[in-house]
């Protein structure tokens, strides 16, 4: 039985794994498969080099309507001087493409000729003149395609590893093939294990996980050439996960079992293969996805007779899907013919610190921008478990293992998601949460825009405009001393930088609760009441800048409140946190607890303001925000929101030098 492996190094795993797969005849192309050539031959990877049978075209053609000629006969012609060719023994009429008379060597387009009768006058009868008059000559092979002008009979068409497209297909038809060799679609089981797992669309109580890991997977698999299936849910259940993967290894050449990989007493997954097989890898030195499994498994009841590779993939969804980024598709690139997928890769400057395990690849979920001519990359939510993150991601940002993570400022690569051309066209928000700014995003879509944004209070927002770090910043910062919003702190934090302060929304604030408000709470002070939990918003957050700010002012110490110092970095994640019973109550907006079907208690009412750095005010950027800004719909689905006062929407608050 193999010896338990944990948390090797990302390339001794490839290492082990490739030497397994090598031996047992599995690291190169999977197979060969001779299909018609149609359109259903799209997106196949060829699997021998195609060469062309017959030349391209395989005759002399005429690339006009026109008459064949032969070049010397057309010598002297002037407007002046013109000459006249009989047809039938010194010009023929042809179309487009049709074969060049053996006699001829080139052809006039029939708009250069004027057809004559047998006296010269001229005819209506372009097609079937008894002559041509020509007023100009013309050089040897003129408007003619000569044979082979595409493709010449034996010449290389296209090569082993190519993936067809629409203009290949019609490349080797031209040639003479009606077939293409292509590579044998690797088959790949997907197998999701796990008691706590319901289907996609079935109702779900507490404790309940939608499966729809396998899902992504399948996606992933069809995206890089291969075919999936997709088996049906497997309790965690031992010989009933065993008894699946034998079955799926009987008609597949890889099988992803999914969930149960961790290194705890429950490890189905390398018990399954260790049962079956050789566990190589249990453990990888990569954040996300730490438990995953890489084996070689020999089912006793199958027919095949070479091993059948196994990857126990772990079951939160960001490692799932970075795990099939990672061991997935280089694995069926080699079976295909192919080189894996490389993404381009761009420099960007980092626009928070970053801390990693100093053991771990570290694939950090980055945001991309360009802000005043700079690439940015701003660090998104790390969770395993956030798929989210991967959907807001514009890149990969890798931490090699042995550092503790990078500094704000510091010069990254990025592995783009997206093209440069769509990140040139994102209006990069860093600041202040609101609902606000994702309807906008909404808006801004049909305008070829995209707003991205990165949730670090409103200070934070601040912060990033003097780095020039972000086009704008959402903030509602309360002062204190003076009981404005937001124009203190940018004196503060934005000394020399002009920008524009135009509001937003007014907003209520107050306190999220449960339905029927079980704990009674009814204002600020009941926070320090026996048995209450709180969820806070994060240092620098405007929420809890207003939080303080009104504590103070009824003279609450914050020691008292339990929970105080539990963070959450949006008004949406505090009412997550109220509706799944992790606190009682939290200071947030209305339009979050609707959304999340709490009770709201009324306490404050605040501006939330957009600050612009007036260099990129104007820009064509930013025109078509200020559109959605003024767009009736805009306006009336902000409106149908709870808890906002849409009265001064695009108000200019102040214009600060």
């Amino acid at each position: 039985m193999s010896v338990y492996l944990h948390d090797i190094p990302l390339s001794q795993a490839w290492e082990r794994f490739e030497q397994a797969l090598s031996e047992a005849g599995l690291w190169g192309l999977l197979g060969v498969e001779e299909i018609p050539l149609d359109e259903r031959a799209l997106g196949r990877v060829t699997a021998e080099p195609v060469w062309a049978k017959i030349s391209s075209p395989h005759y002399h053609a005429s690339a006009m309507d026109g008459f064949a000629v032969r070049a010397r006969e057309t010598e002297g012609a002037l407007a002046t001087a013109p000459r006249t060719l009989v047809c039938g023994d010194q010009a023929f009429y042809l179309d487009t493409g049709d074969p060049l008379p053996a006699w001829a060597d080139a052809v006039i387009p029939i708009e250069n000729v004027e057809p004559v009768d047998e006296t010269g006058e001229i005819t209506e009868d372009h097609r079937k003149p008894y002559a041509i008059r020509i007023r100009a000559a013309v050089t040897p092979w003129s408007h003619v395609r000569p044979m082979g002008e595409d493709m010449v009979a034996t010449q290389l068409v296209l090569p082993a590893g190519q993936t067809l497209r629409p203009a290949d297909l019609g490349a080797i038809a031209g040639c003479g093939h009606g077939a293409v060799s292509v590579a044998r679609r690797p088959k790949v089981a997907i197998i999701p294990t796990g008691t706590e797992l319901v289907a996609i669309g079935e109702s779900v109580e507490s404790g309940d996980i939608i499966e729809y890991n396998s899902m992504v997977m399948a996606a992933q698999v069809h995206l890089w050439g291969g075919e999936a299936t997709r088996y049906p849910i497997t309790p965690d259940v031992f010989e009933e996960i065993k008894e699946q993967v034998v079955q799926a290894a009987r008609t597949h050449d890889l099988i992803l079992l999914n969930a149960g990989s961790s290194a705890g007493s429950e490890d189905f997954s390398a018990r399954v293969v260790e049962s079956l097989g050789e566990l190589l890898v249990h453990g990888v030195a990569v954040r996300p996805g730490h438990p995953v499994i890489l084996g070689m498994i020999q089912p006793p009841t199958s027919n095949i007779q070479y091993p059948i590779p196994i990857i126990g993939v772990p079951g939160y969804p960001v490692s799932a899907a970075l795990t099939g980024e990672i061991f997935v598709e280089p694995l069926l690139a080699r079976w295909m013919g192919q080189r894996p997928v490389e993404p381009l890769e761009i420099e960007a400057t980092l626009t928070r610190k970053v801390v990693s395990p100093a053991g771990d690849d570290d694939y950090v979920r980055v945001a991309v921008g360009v802000v005043g001519g700079r690439m940015l990359a701003a660090p998104l939510a790390r969770g395993s478990g956030v798929i989210t993150s991967l959907v807001r991601a514009d890149g990969i940002l890798i931490i090699p293992r042995g550092s503790q993570g990078m500094p704000a400022g510091e010069r990254v690569k990025v592995r783009l998601y997206r093209s440069p051309k769509e990140i040139e066209r994102t209006i990069f928000v860093i600041g202040s949460h609101d609902i606000t700014l994702d309807i906008i995003a909404q808006f801004l879509a049909p305008r070829d825009r995209r707003l991205t944004s990165a949730n670090v209070g409103s200070q934070g927002g601040l912060v990033a405009l003097r780095r020039g770090e972000a086009h704008l910043a959402g903030a509602h910062l309360l002062d204190p001393e003076s009981g404005e919003y937001n124009l203190p702190y940018i004196r503060q934090y934005l000394p020399g930088v002009p920008v524009q302060v135009m509001t937003l929304v007014g907003r209520e604030q107050g306190l999220l609760v449960r339905r029927g408000n079980p704990k009674g709470i009814g204002s600020l002070g009941d926070l320090t009441n026996p048995g209450v939990s709180f969820v806070n918003r994060q240092r620098g957050a405007g929420t809890r800048v207003l939080l303080d700010y009104h504590l103070e002012r009824v003279h609450l110490d914050s020691r008292q409140i339990q929970g105080y110092d539990h963070e959450e970095y949006t008004h949406l994640a505090v009412a997550a946190a109220v509706a799944s019973n992790r606190a009682d109550c939290g200071l947030g907006i209305a339009a979050a607890a609707q959304a999340l079907d709490l009770d709201f208690i009324p306490l404050f009412e605040e501006r939330y303001d957009l600050i612009i750095p007036k260099e990129h005010l104007g820009s064509d950027l930013l025109s078509p925000l200020m559109d959605v800004l003024a767009d009736p719909t805009f306006r009336g689905l902000v409106a149908s929101l709870p808890g906002y006062d849409l009265s001064r929407m695009g108000e200019i608050v102040a214009e600060m030098e």
